[in-house]
């Protein structure tokens, strides 16, 4: 077991320093209230290896949202934490889920408040969840703002599913063209070109090309997938930059078709996440650099912080939110006026609504405006290849005709 060092406090004042053994840190703070000791600090002086280090599973959003939303109604209706906390991780389906509710649960039993329980497991309960549950805490409305957190993951999950759904169709199109056309030129084309070798007849322009381009897949094939596969990697390690972050979530905002859908995408993000932290009662500035990291887009984080120094100078948040040509000028609109009446969390709260629907429409237009492109690109790609590889058949019998 590990080795703790603990510091506290007894019922006199006196202060108490030690070390223990123990399979937790919330074991340790249980024991030291048995002797009559408040700890103020435990700290771990060697960690046993878990195999869960090396195993990292993610708790869905999905499953937070309803342990959130339960959490919320047994508060409600009067229930411990610690109790609510033990009810719910016996019921979760996930390990790892009950194996989290469980430490969470230890670590509130030993005396931690609950925001800083839920601090230990950022995977799980990231900043935004955090800072709200301490709000919550603080203001004596935690069951309130656990209902506010489930409704803000079920609708940033929604938002997450539609952009899903906008690029798994074309993704799915154009990979099935490319393996199609893969088997055609390694496969295919060479028995129409041994046959064409021995006919001895001119080959067309088109059908020159295609087999040649089928010569140079089947004797590279070995390299280019290798290929294919570094250079989806290293795009991954660029993107991972700053530098590349930035440059790529710029090109992305000014595609000429997914780049206003993901503009308001990250504009229906901005406004339920500020939104739920305002109405929660965390300071903007604290609320504005959560938002930050939450954006999804280096080009809109980078706006929203410099906004926010330019607030923290004096400015309104509409004034610097204008100028970084991000947010269109209606939503600027509607945020001075939130600001100005103070109703903001209510006007980013309509916002949100107003652009997540957008994104609904923006999602089905690009579904229907989609279809007929790809039609045609599986035409000429996939009918490009056969056709060229008919065309000598078809001079052949033209000239026995």
């Amino acid at each position: 077991m590990p080795v703790y060092k603990w510091e506290g406090k007894t019922l006199k004042g006196t202060v108490k320093l030690g070390e223990m053994e123990a399979p937790s840190e919330a074991a340790i703070r249980i024991h030291l209230r048995q002797q009559n000791i408040i700890p103020t600090k435990v700290s771990g002086k060697g960690k046993e290896i878990h195999f869960s280090l090396f195993v990292k599973k993610k708790v869905p959003p999905r499953a937070v949202a309803v342990f959130t939303r339960q959490l919320a109604t047994m508060i409600d209706a009067g229930l411990p934490l610690v109790q609510s906390l033990e009810i719910l991780s016996s019921q979760q389906e996930s390990k790892t889920f009950k194996e989290v509710l469980r430490q969470i649960r230890e670590d509130v039993e030993g005396g931690s408040t609950f925001a800083g329980a839920l601090k230990k497991h950022p995977a799980t309960f990231n900043e935004l969840y955090t800072n709200l549950v301490v709000a919550g805490e603080e203001g004596g409305i935690l069951d309130t703002i656990l209902t506010r957190l489930a409704i803000y993951i079920e609708k940033a999950e929604a938002l997450k599913k539609k952009i899903k759904s906008a690029l798994i169709y074309p993704s799915t199109i154009v990979g099935v063209a490319i393996i199609v056309v893969m088997i055609l030129m390694i496969f295919v084309i060479p028995v129409f070109e041994t046959m064409f070798k021995s006919a001895g007849q001119n080959l067309p322009l088109p059908t020159y090309i295609v087999m040649q381009l089928s010569r140079f897949v089947k004797s590279y094939v070995l390299f280019i997938i290798p290929a294919l596969i570094l250079g989806f990697y290293l795009f991954r390690k660029y993107y991972q930059t700053n530098p590349g972050k930035l440059m790529i979530d710029r090109i992305l905002l000014k595609l000429p078709v997914f780049g206003p859908l993901f503009r308001k995408v990250a504009v229906a993000r901005f406004s339920r996440t500020l939104g739920t932290l305002v109405s929660s009662g965390v300071p903007i500035l604290d609320g504005l650099n959560i938002v930050s990291r939450t954006a999804g887009n280096r080009t809109v984080e980078n706006a929203i912080l410099n906004a926010r120094e330019s607030i923290r100078e004096g400015e309104t948040i509409a004034e610097p939110l204008g100028r970084s040509n991000i947010f269109p000028p209606m939503v600027i609109s509607m945020i001075s006026v939130g600001e100005s009446t103070g109703a903001l969390d209510t006007m980013l709260s309509k916002i949100a609504d107003f652009y997540e629907e957008e994104v609904d429409i923006a999602v089905s237009n690009l579904t229907s405006l989609l279809e007929p492109f790809l039609m045609i690109f599986l035409g000429v790609v996939i009918g490009g290849v056969v056709i060229a590889m008919y065309l000598p058949i078809f001079q052949m019998a033209s000239a026995v005709g």
